[in-house]
């Protein structure tokens, strides 16, 4: 039998809203995104949305982003809690959407999941997204003047129960419905009962109490909606009232909710996903909205064409993909585990062939938007290496592993991934780059079934032709000799599957470069830990010796201790316009540390010059590529991500060197004490110009056990005499425009 994980979040909230004045910024590089370099595919065919950055777990909305009365496309993925969005062209009866990026930082910051929907009935759908604790909503606020914009309305939403307001239940693991399910005007919401496997349904009362949609009031009316129950020991579900009452309740966690009318029955049929399962099971409603009784299930839904199997924790959402007016089906993981689920084929897309109230689905494609971008799967590591000798960097994008397979083992899921390259070959010309995918299993690596190559290239053996070094996640090297002859596209060989009996612990990230500008090439190799490992070149260019000098290269540590114990540090050493090196480093939680002061240097500290280059952030285990591929004298960049897509960034000519722009810095550091504290708990910040922090308190267990609005108080002193003995959470979250900084401080109180 299959015992449920128990995944509940443990770092909870302080949100703090913060006014700052700006200050000026010097940036040696500028980088503008660029979708217009032209990619194809193996057949010729051109990838209409090449630079969007692949699509791994996504969460599916329809919104107006830019108010042109057509609703567009907005993606959120949970490999990276990342934003995307798509402009619908309006196209009739096709898929036609233009990724544009431009939107998405008009999103405010969030994570696991996500779902618009217009609460107050202004024709503008709304934010409400997970929050440690339950659920906030952000007031679509967008007009003609001042464009797409939100506001927060709601940083945690209530339900009233046994005469209380308590935190609307909600996890991160749980996608619930939101949905006029009364049919009333307002938006309730379903979603399973915490404590319970039976469903939870919380009744808005804005339009009983106000004759409007507009103040999110619940109620919890039911803990059984639909009279049926789900077994915590699999995805089984029992529409058996008097079993359902027998049972002792246990805890239940992980499921994805879709609200829909399947067949015009008199209330709204439900369709579940259940996390470890490919699955989504049917439940069709023989009572009402407000009253549901499920009466029958199909577990294999949509039955009548190609059923959902979509490892793991299969989410389905119901909207119009291609301006027909009928809402399709597209199915998703919801799975928010790197290494489960499927992430190729992982968007599943079935045409609505009925009507809205009595859909026929029919199976169209497994990779939905997938199928125009690049997308290597689960990670993507770029590489630039000119592999066929004609003077153009070709582009190689290695990746942690292509779905595979997945099994059960003592009630648990496991999935296996296949680690490949693609070559894409650089067709262009030198002041125009473009390229063609030529295959996506460079040299064979699949047949090593490793996880996480990358790839690295250099002659290591002076016969003028340059070799591959490829790192992986068991952390050592393989060396493959390049025996073709000169003037040839490379052949490499599998020459040495342990090269010099190198290992850095796991995932490694080599790149061969001549750091110490000796004539000979060394290897800089970052991992799984976030450090940056230094081995010199001791030998010669015919027979190189790689010496260890440091696993602590210029004292780069790209792991963010607070939220993380890895880095998976990705090092991309480069020689600037004065012929000096710098460093852009892809690290675990998006974004690239940026190095410089490094020449001559190599056993002291480099300097930190941008913690997040330009606040670019791709998401999840970024890594980066540079070269200057269009021959303007400028460095270009193009950045991997784990969605597995690439983002292609123009280095930008009007910014050259050492430009100045005009950006806010980060929020100040918080400080508590005494930690641990005994009576009282300070929190104190290095600056008064502030204007309110919503506080809220959790302990370990993830029980709030403090809320407040605080205003022009600093510091904050909190009465704890009364609380018990323990570990506590605080995470502060500083509001900057579209960009939430984010820091978590832990304190220990001990009577």
């Amino acid at each position: 039998m299959r015992f449920k994980k128990n995944i509940f979040p443990l770092l909870l909230l302080i949100i703090i809203n913060i006014s700052i004045s700006s200050q000026t910024v010097y940036h040696d590089f500028s980088f503008k995104k660029d979708l217009s370099v032209i990619v194809k595919d193996t057949n010729g065919n051109l990838f209409k949305l090449a630079w969007a950055g692949g699509l791994n777990s996504c969460e599916f909305s329809q919104i107006d982003l830019n108010m042109d009365g057509k609703k567009d496309l907005f993606v959120f993925d949970r490999h990276g809690n990342k934003a995307l969005t798509f402009i619908n062209n309006g196209t009739a009866n096709s898929v036609d959407y233009t990724y544009a990026p431009e939107y998405e930082h008009c999103f405010p910051a969030m994570h696991d999941w996500v779902i618009l929907r217009d609460f107050n009935n202004d024709g503008k759908e709304d934010i409400f997204t997970f929050t440690n604790g339950g659920m906030e909503v952000y007031k679509n606020t967008s007009d003609s003047v001042h464009g797409l914009k939100f506001t927060l309305f709601k940083p945690l939403l209530t339900s009233l129960e046994n005469g209380n307001y308590i935190n609307l239940s909600t996890t991160a693991v749980e996608y619930p419905a939101i949905s006029d399910i009364d049919g009333d005007g307002d938006l309730d919401i379903l979603s399973f009962f915490p404590l319970g496997q039976w469903v939870e349904y919380n009744k808005n009362m804005s339009e009983e109490k106000y004759h409007n949609a507009d103040s999110l009031i619940f109620v919890r009316q039911l803990t059984n909606w639909g009279d049926f129950m789900q077994s915590n020991y699999s995805n089984q579900l029992f529409l058996d009232t008097i079993f359902y009452f027998s049972r002792k309740p246990t805890k239940h966690l992980g499921s994805t909710f879709l609200l829909i009318n399947l067949e015009n029955g008199h209330g709204k049929d439900l369709i579940l996903g259940d996390i470890n399962y490919p699955n989504m099971v049917a439940l069709y409603n023989g009572g009402t909205n407000d009253s549901a009784f499920m009466i029958r299930q199909d577990s294999a839904f949509p039955s009548n064409t190609k059923p959902v199997n979509l490892y793991s924790y299969p989410q389905a959402y119901y909207l119009d993909v291609d301006n027909d007016s009928v809402n399709d089906l597209l199915v998703s993981p919801f799975e928010p585990t790197l290494t489960l689920s499927e992430n190729f084929k992982s968007v599943w897309y079935y045409k609505n062939m009925g009507t809205n109230t009595a859909p026929v689905f029919n199976f169209q494609k497994d990779n939905f938007l997938q199928d125009e971008m690049i997308d290597v799967g689960g990670g993507a590591y770029p590489v630039l290496f000119d592999y066929d000798h004609d003077g153009l960097p070709d582009l190689l994008v290695s990746n942690y592993g292509y779905f595979d397979t997945a099994w059960y083992s003592y009630g648990y899921l496991y999935s296996n991934f296949v680690s490949k390259i693609a070559l894409f070959k650089n067709t262009g010309t030198s002041t125009k780059p473009e390229f063609t995918l030529i295959t996506r299993d460079f040299a064979d690596i699949s047949k090593l079934k490793l996880n996480a190559v990358y790839p690295t290239f250099g002659d290591l053996d002076g016969d003028g032709q340059e070799d591959m070094l490829i790192g992986n996640a068991t952390g050592n090297l393989l060396f493959f000799k390049n025996i073709a002859n000169p003037g040839i596209p490379a052949n490499f060989m599998l020459a040495d599957s342990n090269y010099q009996n190198i290992n850095v612990g796991a995932f490694s990230t080599p790149q061969l470069v001549d750091l110490n500008n000796d004539g000979l090439l060394d290897l800089v190799i970052g991992e799984q830990m976030g450090r940056l490992h230094y081995y010199e070149n001791t030998g010669t260019a015919s027979n190189p010796v790689f010496t260890k000098r440091t696993d602590s290269l210029g004292g780069v540590f790209l792991t963010d201790t607070n939220v993380s114990i890895y880095g998976y540090s990705v090092p991309c050493f480069f020689k600037d316009h004065s012929n000096q090196y710098n460093l852009f480093a892809g690290c675990e939680l998006g974004g690239l540390f940026y190095y410089k002061n490094i020449d001559n240097n190599l056993t002291g500290k480099f300097t930190l010059a941008e913690q997040q280059l330009l606040s670019i952030n791709e998401g999840t285990r970024t890594a980066a590529a540079v070269a200057d591929l269009d021959n303007d004298g400028i460095p270009d960049m193009i950045i991997g991500n784990y969605r597995g897509g690439l983002s292609y960034y123009k280095g930008d000519s009007s910014l050259i060197f050492n430009n100045v722009k005009e950006i806010k810095p980060p929020p100040y550091s918080i400080q508590l004490y005494p930690n641990p504290a005994k009576n009282n708990l300070t929190i104190s910040f290095p600056t008064e110009e502030y204007t309110k922090i919503n506080l809220i308190v959790y302990n370990c267990l993830g029980e709030m056990v403090y809320q407040n609005v605080i205003k022009n108080i600093n510091p904050i002193t909190l009465p704890i005499n009364n609380w018990e003995n323990g570990i506590y959470f605080l995470k502060s979250e500083y509001m900057e425009q579209w960009q939430v900084h984010v820091i978590t401080r832990k304190f220990i109180i001990e009577h």
